[in-house]
């Protein structure tokens, strides 16, 4: 097994494909797998409806990929979807009341907290500076320094998730619990099971961390399996993400911009119908040309290239790399809103229900 290949940027946008001709469908399998070889960046997944979708870094990418995928890899003829734009779900602050479930059987509890990570921690935990696999001491002397964590916490991350490497934590916060580490792997489970399909639009969650506040278990050893402890504790997770006032976070492109200063105009007004942000403009010595970096939305990037060039006469040139994730402003709750559009369009997609379950389905009474 070799080494994966470690990106500065992640699979962002994604497009479902199937064959016109349904008999051709392990012809598309087969290229799917080709490609997946190819191109080590692509992700090729299987959705639960038995979609196949594409993840590539962008509209250019993906259009690459899936001309390959037509004419090399597959050899038939392809139906793609419009692309789509993968998100992902955070909390904005800390749960305001302990939230608790039981199990199924009514005989353990788990309580727990979801507050969001310290700025730029999740982003610390992507670039690897805090990895699952460090030496305890020192990732927890890391934390207490730099983010100003409490000293008996930053030893108790019990795990990264989701797929053990992602940027949220599981926290134990508790004092004192019997049988605590029996449960530890099956708490695990349901936290890898919960960041990867979140509570919101079930993408994955980024920049959360769930504190374990008290447990109560039973004493007999066969009433707290992981049939009774994995679900639950999802529950409580979802629970406390609903309860800290959940956000949707969306990719953003950094476009770097070369065009003549005549043609700033244009550019201004194409980014400003886009969210687009300019965060610097500077004129390359020596030449007519400007270089300008803006932060442009990854859903408003989609036809961003033909739309600059027919704003500015075809003078601007635009590069787009995926730089970091921002929250989208709005309630996710509230249907009106941009984030509330994106989750109500994200679940109906995924198939499951309209309208985000409410917090009395995951919390239980005393």
């Amino acid at each position: 097994n070799m080494k994966v290949m470690k990106f500065s940027v992640s699979p962002v946008v994604r497009v479902a494909v199937e064959c016109k001709d349904p008999s051709q469908l392990p012809k598309l399998v087969e290229g799917l797998k080709r490609l997946a070889k190819s191109d080590p960046m692509v992700q090729c997944l299987i959705e639960e409806s038995g979609e196949h979708i594409i993840a590539g870094a962008g509209e250019l990418h993906l259009e690459i990929c899936l001309k390959d995928l037509e004419e090399d890899h597959a050899g038939i003829p392809i139906k793609k979807s419009d692309p789509v734009v993968s998100y992902r779900e955070t909390v904005s602050e800390e749960t305001l009341r302990t939230m608790m479930s039981k199990s199924p059987n009514k005989h353990n509890r788990l309580q727990m907290r979801a507050a969001p990570l310290n700025d730029g921690l999740a982003e610390a935990i992507d670039k690897g500076d805090i990895a699952p696999r460090q030496e305890l001491k020192e990732r927890g002397r890391f934390l207490i320094d730099t983010y100003g964590w409490d000293a008996t916490e930053s030893r108790k991350i019990w795990c990264f998730g989701p797929e053990g490497t992602g940027p949220n934590l599981l926290v134990d916060c508790t004092k004192a619990v019997q049988y605590l580490n029996e449960i530890k792997d099956s708490m695990v489970a349901g936290f890898q099971w919960a960041t990867k399909e979140g509570v919101l639009c079930e993408e994955n969650m980024r920049g959360v961390r769930f504190n374990i506040q008290d447990v109560t278990l039973h004493a007999d050893a066969i009433h707290r399996g992981g049939g009774q402890i994995i679900p639950t504790s999802r529950r409580v997770m979802y629970a406390s993400a609903l309860g800290a006032q959940p956000r949707i976070l969306e990719p953003v492109y950094l476009v770097e911009i070369q065009a003549p200063g005549e043609a700033s105009g244009g550019i201004y007004q194409c980014l400003n119908k886009r969210r687009g942000i300019v965060n610097e403009n500077n004129q390359v010595a020596g030449t007519p040309m400007w270089a300008m970096k803006a932060y442009l939305p990854v859903n408003e990037s989609f036809g961003f290239t033909a739309d600059l060039r027919s704003h500015t006469g075809g003078k601007a040139f635009p590069q787009c790399v995926f730089d970091h994730w921002q929250i989208m402003p709005g309630d996710p709750m509230d249907v009106t809103t941009k984030p509330g559009e994106v989750v109500r369009v994200t679940r109906k997609r995924k198939g499951l229900k309209e309208g985000i379950p409410g917090i009395e389905n995951y919390e239980d009474k005393l």
